[in-house]
């Protein structure tokens, strides 16, 4: 471990947290809505926006899973050093984060029970392409209809589908973040 490894994390913690969470929280609550977050970096291959929503949702009691490039030791150490996350399998995440194509198959995380659907996983997508094709989305939070460029969008309509229970998704790439919660439908 290095200190250029370690650096990065948020200059005044109570403070870009609290902004961080807000901006992750309007774009839970809009789906299609892209905001810009971007308070921190982490070694590559994570995004600021990335780096920003694991410092801001993850600590030791947030099991995390690493997909494809993104599970690095480099990043491991800088995940350890920030957020205590303990690093575990796809199947026992609360949060996951990768590329899509690493993240695949999704079908190996939790979409929570009937008596307990919070208990689903959430998809952080790094590298998300925000400016491919977009699909149309209509559901909470959303008025009439909006868009998103998704990696998948049948698999999105297919986690759909299973609602209530089902996995979230915020999608990352540098500084923009997008999310498309379950309860969100694609067109």
């Amino acid at each position: 471990m290095t200190a250029q490894n370690l650096s990065g994390g948020f200059r005044d913690a109570a403070r870009d947290g609290a902004h961080a969470f807000r901006a992750i929280l309007s774009v839970m609550a809009r789906p299609g809505t892209i905001s810009t977050l971007g308070a921190v970096s982490g070694p590559a291959p994570i995004s600021p926006a990335a780096a920003t929503v694991l410092l801001t949702l993850c600590d030791r009691t947030t099991p995390l899973h690493l997909a494809g490039a993104h599970d690095s030791p480099v990043l491991r150490d800088w995940i350890a050093f920030h957020c205590a996350s303990p690093l575990v399998a796809a199947e026992d995440a609360a949060f996951a984060l990768g590329e899509w194509a690493a993240l695949r198959p999704i079908d190996r995380f939790g979409i929570g029970t009937p008596e307990y659907p919070d208990r689903a996983a959430t998809l952080i997508v790094d590298g998300h392409d925000f400016d491919a094709a977009p699909s149309r989305l209509t559901g909470p939070g959303i008025r009439d209809t909006a868009t998103l460029a998704l990696p998948e969008p049948q698999a999105f309509a297919a986690n759909h589908a299973l609602f209530p229970l089902g996995w979230d998704a915020i999608l990352t790439s540098d500084q923009r973040i997008a999310a498309l919660p379950r309860s969100t439908e694609i067109r």
